[in-house]
C-alpha cells in the first residue's frame, strides 16, 4: 500500500448508529475524523428494525417528527390471547430510521467529521502507530481505527480482531399504512412455531407500520406466516406494502479481542448485542460514543489508552447468555402462552422488557 497524502487522526468504518456517535464525538473533542462508508446514502439498505429503547433514546435523542412513542406492550401467545404490558415512565420508540441516521450523519459533520460515501474497506494494516487503509479505491491514514460496519465486520476481519460466531437472523417488512393497529403497542408474537428462538413483532411507525421476526441461530426466517397475521389481525394492506429489511444479528455477546493496537471495533461489529432482547441501538449509541471520546482523548494525551479508559465498562450481558440458549431450544408453546397468560411468567417477561439496562 503505496504511502497516503491524506491524513486523519480517527478514521470510523461504519456510518451507521455506533460509527456516527463515535465520529460526532471525536470531532467534538478536536479530533480530525474520517467516516468511510460502503454505502452511497445515508440510511439506505438498512439491516435494522430502528426501534429505541428508553435507554437509546435518552443517550442520543432523535429529531421529535422521525419518532413515534410507544408506552405499552401487547404479547400475543400461540393461541391468540393476548396480554397488556406497560411500565411507567418507560416507553420505546419506532423510527424513520434512514432519517435519524441522516440527522446524526449531519450533527457529525457540523462537529467538524468528513463523511465519504461509496468508500468500501478493502484492504489496510497498522504498523508503528500509523494505519493505512484502502477504501473506495483511495488510500487513506489515521492514528486510530474505529470499526463499526456491522455483524459481519470487514475491519474485524482485515485486522485480525475477535468476529461474531453466533447469530440471530431477522426480517422486516414496512408498510405505507397502518390499518386498524393499536399505534400505542408494540405487538409481539410469542410462538416458536413463527418465530422459533425469539419473536415476531408488528408496531405503527412515523408514517406506516413495520412487522418482522426473528429466528435463532442455524433457522431461516420465513416472514410470511408473520406477515398474515398481522395483515389479519391489523388489516394492513398488500398494495401498501414496501422496503424490506433483513440481516444478521450478533447473539454471543462480545468478541475477543474487541482491540488491538490502535484498532478497536464497536457496535454490532463488536458483538455489543444482547444475546437475549438483540437489542443493540443503545450500546451503539453509548460504546460509540464512549470509544470516540476515549480515542480523541488518548490522541490529545488527555486521557488513558482507549481499552484502559473503557475497562470494566464493556458490556458482560451475565445471565442472559443462559437465557439466550434455553430460547434457542426453543421453548415449547404452552411456555410461551404461560409468558402470556400466568402472571408470574408475564411479570418475568415485563422485566425483560421494561428493566432499564444499565
Amino acid at each position: 500500500m503505496t504511502p497516503s497524502r491524506t491524513d486523519y487522526d480517527i478514521i470510523v468504518i461504519g456510518a451507521g448508529f455506533a460509527g456516527l456517535a463515535a465520529a460526532r464525538v471525536a470531532a467534538e473533542q478536536g479530533a480530525n475524523v474520517l467516516v468511510l462508508e460502503a454505502k452511497a446514502e445515508i440510511g439506505s439498505r438498512l439491516h435494522t428494525t430502528g426501534i429505541f429503547v428508553e435507554e437509546a433514546f435518552k443517550a442520543d435523542p432523535p429529531p421529535s417528527e422521525a419518532v413515534r412513542k410507544i408506552e405499552r406492550v401487547r404479547l400475543y401467545g400461540p393461541n391468540g390471547q393476548s396480554r397488556e404490558l406497560a411500565q411507567t415512565g418507560y416507553a420505546f420508540y419506532t423510527t424513520d430510521t434512514p432519517a435519524v441516521l441522516q440527522a446524526m450523519a449531519a450533527r457529525a459533520t457540523a462537529a467538524g467529521a468528513t463523511l465519504q460515501l461509496n468508500a468500501p474497506l478493502q484492504a489496510g494494516y497498522q504498523e508503528g502507530g500509523r494505519i493505512e487503509v484502502a477504501a473506495g479505491g483511495r488510500v487513506f491514514a489515521a492514528r486510530f481505527l474505529i470499526g463499526a460496519d456491522g455483524a459481519r465486520s470487514r475491519t474485524a476481519e482485515i485486522f485480525g480482531l475477535g468476529q461474531n460466531r453466533r447469530f440471530l437472523a431477522g426480517v422486516e417488512r414496512h408498510f405505507e399504512g397502518a390499518g386498524r393497529m393499536d399505534k400505542e403497542a408494540l405487538h409481539v408474537f410469542l410462538n416458536p412455531s413463527l418465530a422459533p428462538g425469539y419473536v415476531g413483532w408488528a408496531a405503527a411507525t412515523p408514517h406506516g407500520a413495520q412487522v418482522g421476526l426473528a429466528v435463532s441461530q442455524g433457522r431461516k426466517p420465513v416472514i410470511e406466516p408473520v406477515l398474515r397475521e398481522a395483515q389479519e389481525r391489523f388489516g394492513l394492506r398488500t398494495e401498501d406494502a414496501g422496503e424490506w429489511r433483513a440481516g444478521l444479528i450478533p447473539s454471543g455477546g462480545m468478541v475477543k479481542p474487541w482491540m488491538h493496537g490502535s484498532v478497536a471495533l464497536v457496535g454490532d461489529a463488536a458483538g455489543m448485542v444482547s444475546p437475549l432482547t438483540a437489542g443493540g441501538i443503545r450500546t451503539a449509541l453509548v460504546y460509540g460514543a464512549k470509544v470516540g471520546l476515549a480515542a480523541a482523548l488518548w490522541l490529545a494525551r488527555r486521557g488513558p489508552p482507549v481499552d484502559y479508559a473503557l475497562f470494566g465498562e464493556l458490556p458482560r450481558f451475565g445471565v442472559r447468555h443462559v437465557l439466550r440458549w434455553a430460547m434457542d431450544l426453543p421453548p415449547p408453546a404452552w411456555v410461551m402462552q404461560a409468558a402470556v397468560d400466568a402472571a408470574p411468567a408475564s411479570l418475568l417477561v415485563k422485566r425483560m422488557f421494561f428493566t432499564r439496562r444499565g
